[in-house]
């Protein structure tokens, strides 16, 4: 399914979680925290004014954005104004 946002809205999907330290012990599922980067699938018009385009490797607030389920991967809608930074 194809997902075009609207506007300055920002489609991302969130990096991987880190399941294990440095030192080789297991997180549990219910203490880890979600990733606050992840890579940007697609850009609304405004947004790409700003400098965000697909591909992008972005930094977000912690209580940012509105969860959605497509093709069965739990993806994040962010304004540009909700992202914090571009990495790389």
């Amino acid at each position: 399914m194809a997902f075009k946002p609207l506007a300055n809205r920002v489609l991302i999907e969130r990096e991987e979680e880190i399941t294990t330290t440095a030192t080789g012990i297991i997180i549990p599922d219910n203490a880890k925290e979600k990733p606050l980067t992840g890579k940007v699938l697609a850009v609304g018009v405004d947004a790409t004014d700003e400098g965000i385009s697909e591909g992008d490797i972005v930094v977000f607030g912690k209580y940012t954005g509105t969860e959605i389920t497509l093709d069965g991967k739990e993806l994040l809608i962010l304004t540009s104004d909700d992202i914090l930074g571009i990495i790389g």
